[in-house]
């Protein structure tokens, strides 16, 4: 074994070595070359291939302008032909030569006959696609807290998720469009796009609390509470999921004094609200588009988004604590965007070659894209308890409940030249949103009941929340009566004659292609997109303060939270229509309509009873001459009421999920 300091010289000579030795190869590897000689060998020649790249990458291109270079077998290696006379080179001195079909080539394909091995490219036809998303959660966190040594029971009525529910199917009657089934069959969303055309064109719009209620063939904006403007508001500014960490967890509650005594920090921090539910839905349908549609029957097309807030805040606090109340507000926002993109070529090949070829992807029957999401949140935490500050740091959390609904759907197919419709187009966009909030506070106190110490009160300072975007690829004005060649073709292909005329492809659409990939479709083409999202919370709780029984803490700091809920929807479409022109032969009717309203209430009759009455029913304190061990042990175990003894109370929390 050799040391440290040999072992490295060693290396050190080691690596000299093999660095004189590469140098030495070097020399004699040049030597060798120059000596061989290589005129015994076979080089073949270098053949070079052309590189170009013609095209720059540009930004985001819904219109797919983009065309390849044409695979090897698209270009025609005999002598030119015509199509109906059209020059597949744009050669107008060649002679037309008749198209004819190939016996062993698939339907559609079309060749001239000095072209024996062409073979134009097979297409897959898109195939239906239905997603039915169902989203459900209901949670059940009505607990009850008897915290500190205050000697009291308390024992108020329950508050019952019916009334919740009955308020709330209020609510939704005042919606223009109603509970919709969900459809199985081409018959059934039709109907479906048929029912809700029919119940917005009934629908008035007329009440102190709608909004907004538009209805048009077209709308284009970001609508926020009923008013047009320029930029849809930023939920961060007014929420963030990350608001609730703690940021000094590791903080102490202890401190000493001077003379060595360990103080402890007296407060008690009650939160029985600060609940978030979140209906997240994101779908982009962009399953089949074409550059010309050609629709033999009917073009229906129907947008709609319905969004409603409802909030009942009516909230009492026992007037010994009312200096303690520091409140923000209730914010409601329903915001909503329409907008259309205009996919067009407006910069297609001015030259005059047009295609001379064409291929054909049939399906026989109806083309269903459908995607029906629901998404359903019921939560209900109504909370009761009785707290009085001991010689300790308490935190009572009975809230903070978090429930998430998300869907994310991206729905990339297949983009033609040529997509004829020998049916009719039904192609629905609807978004209905509901956020629904029963937040009806009794903060109660005993008689007794005083601080020194700092002392908050917070019950409102809610977030209902509905955003929605329906984006459609196609403009608005892109709609033309169909051409006679357009249903010429149409008859055609209905015959199993694939056939185009010159007159559709000399369509301005095709300048520049080579070949034309058509999409018929014998029946209808079905585009539903449907998302309906609910948010309902009751979050009525009702606390009681108290003082220690033995030794009261008067400079107690005391927090109480019963608000500071989230209800948040938000719902985004994005549909692909058209990448170019939509021809029909039939009606083309269009509606897009928005409905935004907002119910706050200011009755207390309306769902619960009135504020002064619910604190006398609520709030039931026994006197001191009941504090005996006997009555008090008698009262503490019937304060929980009987019903809360089953499922519906579990102590902490209950939750159902499906």
């Amino acid at each position: 074994m050799l040391d440290k300091i040999t072992e490295e010289i060693a290396h050190f000579v080691g690596f000299l070595h093999m660095s004189v030795e590469d140098a030495r190869m070097r020399e004699g590897y040049r030597e060798f070359s120059y000596e061989t000689s290589s005129k015994h060998l076979d080089t073949p020649p270098v053949h070079l291939t052309d590189f170009s790249a013609p095209y720059e990458f540009v930004g985001f291109d819904p219109g797919l302008r983009y065309h390849s270079p044409p695979p090897d077998l698209w270009p025609a290696h005999g002598k030119p032909g015509r199509v109906d006379g059209i020059s597949a080179n744009n050669n107008d001195s060649v002679d037309p030569v008749q198209a004819v079909i190939h016996p062993t080539a698939p339907a559609g394909t079309v060749f001239t006959p000095s072209l024996t091995n062409f073979v134009p490219p097979e297409l897959d036809p898109p195939g239906s696609l239905a997603n039915h998303f169902s989203q459900g959660i209901v949670l059940s966190d009505n607990d009850y807290a008897s915290v500190g040594g205050h000697g009291l029971t308390f024992n108020p009525a329950p508050i019952d998720s019916d009334d919740v529910l009955e308020a709330a199917h209020e609510v939704v009657a005042h919606s223009p469009l109603g509970d919709l089934d969900r459809p199985g069959t081409t018959e059934e969303i039709i109907s479906v796009v048929e029912t809700v055309i029919d119940q917005l064109n009934g629908a008035t719009g007329v009440g102190e609390h709608v909004q907004q209620f538009i209805r048009n063939d077209t709308i284009d904006g970001i609508y926020v509470n009923g008013e047009l403007v320029e930029e849809a508001p930023d939920i961060a500014a007014h929420y963030s999921f990350d608001e609730n960490e703690v940021e000094n967890a590791s903080a102490s509650n202890t401190w000493i004094s001077g003379d060595g005594s360990v103080g402890i920090d007296v407060s008690v921090e009650i939160e029985a609200g600060g609940n978030t539910l979140v209906n997240n839905a994101v779908l982009k349908s962009m399953w089949t588009g074409g550059t010309v549609t050609a629709v033999v029957g009917d073009h229906i097309e129907v947008n709609a988004v319905i969004q409603t807030n409802a909030i009942w805040d009516l909230d009492a606090v026992a007037p010994s604590a009312q200096q303690w109340l520091q409140d923000g507000e209730n914010k409601l926002f329903n915001i909503a965007t329409f907008e259309r993109i205009d996919a067009a070529d407006e910069e297609a090949s001015a030259s005059g070659q047009f295609p001379s070829f064409w291929s054909v992807a049939e399906i026989k029957g109806d083309l269903m894209i459908v995607n029906w999401l629901e998404q359903f949140t019921f939560m209900s935490d109504n909370d009761i308890g009785i707290f009085s500050a001991s010689r300790s740091t308490s935190s009572i959390v009975t809230g903070d409940n978090f429930g998430m609904n998300h869907v994310a759907a991206f729905e990339l197919g297949f983009a033609y030249d040529l997509i004829i419709v020998g049916g009719s187009v039904y192609d629905g966009n609807i978004i209905n949103q509901t956020n629904i909030l029963f937040d009806n506070d009794v903060v109660g106190a005993t008689g007794r009941f005083q601080t020194t110490g700092e002392a908050t009160i917070s019950s409102s300072s809610n977030l209902l929340w509905n955003q929605a975007s329906i984006v459609n690829i196609g403009g608005a004005d892109r709609f033309d009566s169909l051409p006679q060649c357009y249903l010429d073709a149409a008859n055609a292909f209905a015959d199993d004659k694939a056939e185009l005329s010159r007159d559709v492809l000399s369509d301005d659409a095709f300048a520049g292609l080579q070949g034309v990939r058509v999409l018929y479709i014998s029946g209808d083409l079905l585009s539903l997109n449907y998302i309906r999202q609910t948010n309902i919370l009751g979050d009525s709780d009702q606390i009681a303060l108290a003082m220690d029984a033995i030794a009261p803490q008067l400079g107690a700091n005391w927090s109480v939270l019963t608000g500071s809920n989230a209800l948040l929807n938000n719902a985004s479409i994005l549909d692909l229509d058209s990448l170019g022109k939509t021809y029909v032969g039939g009606e083309q009717y269009s509606q897009e309509t928005l409905y935004q309203a907002e119910f706050i209430s200011q009755h207390p009759d309306f769902g619960f009873p009135g504020a002064g009455a619910l604190v006398n029913e609520a709030v039931l304190f026994l006197d001191d001459t009941m504090l005996t061990p006997a009555g008090h042990a008698a009262e503490l175990a019937g304060c929980i009421p009987a019903e809360y003894d089953g499922h519906a109370n579990d102590g902490v929390n209950g939750m159902i999920g499906y």
